[in-house]
């Protein structure tokens, strides 16, 4: 599964696209953010959206409470200096880090949020599933009428970061992941709604899983 663009306004041919063909570990994705990012506002290297799986773990946000952390020992925990608080990430979750000029999309940040969460949420409804936006809550959120009137689960997460206007980290999006391994963590701090994905819901979806780069986004 390779997410669409169409609330990305402001693209160019001119940005990248990387697809991993296997879990990369988060301490290598994040020296490769790091200095990809550092390229962009430099101007020695393009744009790129790079879409990847991670081996299970769990990362903490600027935002993250210890007591957050409800087991410590049960994956590799890593300090992310994206914003948010604690997320798990791995294998059957779509993680799409955003490596992009924000002063060419207009400056703002809350914008520029906006049009990621509505990434997720285009994407979602390919699949016949609503998203939908909550002003308590970050992230892409699905009701589950099936459950009771008033239950609805996370299926996206966002969490990024800017240094001289170029963003890292992005977003993920639960595809098939192990729900189970969401309860290590109380997920971005929400304690009265839970988790879901695409099988969650019903849905069978093949990744897309392969290596390189194209410039044709």
């Amino acid at each position: 599964m390779t997410p669409h663009l169409r609330n990305l306004s402001g693209l160019t041919p001119a940005v990248g696209w990387l697809v991993a063909s296997e879990p990369v570990p988060y301490p290598e994705a994040l020296a490769f953010m790091e200095a990809r990012a550092k390229a962009i506002a430099e101007g020695t290297a393009g744009e790129l959206i790079w879409l990847i799986e991670h081996p299970p773990l769990y990362t903490a946000g600027t935002s993250a409470k210890a007591a957050d952390l409800v087991a410590p020992d049960r994956f590799p925990v890593y300090e992310a200096g994206r914003g948010g608080q604690y997320t798990y990430h791995g294998p059957g979750q779509r993680v799409a880090y955003v490596m992009l000029d924000v002063r060419r999309r207009g400056g703002d940040v809350r914008a520029f949020v906006c049009n990621l969460e509505g990434w997720m949420i285009d994407t979602l409804a390919t699949f016949g599933v609503t998203g939908e936006r909550r002003s308590d809550r970050i992230g892409v959120w699905v009701r589950r009428p099936d459950r009771g009137p008033a239950v609805e689960d996370k299926i996206g997460a966002i969490g990024i970061r800017l240094r001289r206007w170029v963003s890292f980290h992005g977003i993920s999006l639960n595809v098939a992941p192990d729900l189970e391994h969401f309860s290590g963590i109380i997920p971005c701090g929400v304690q009265t709604h839970g988790v879901t994905s695409l099988a969650d819901l019903g849905m069978r979806i093949a990744f897309e899983r392969r290596y390189g780069a194209t410039f044709d986004a």
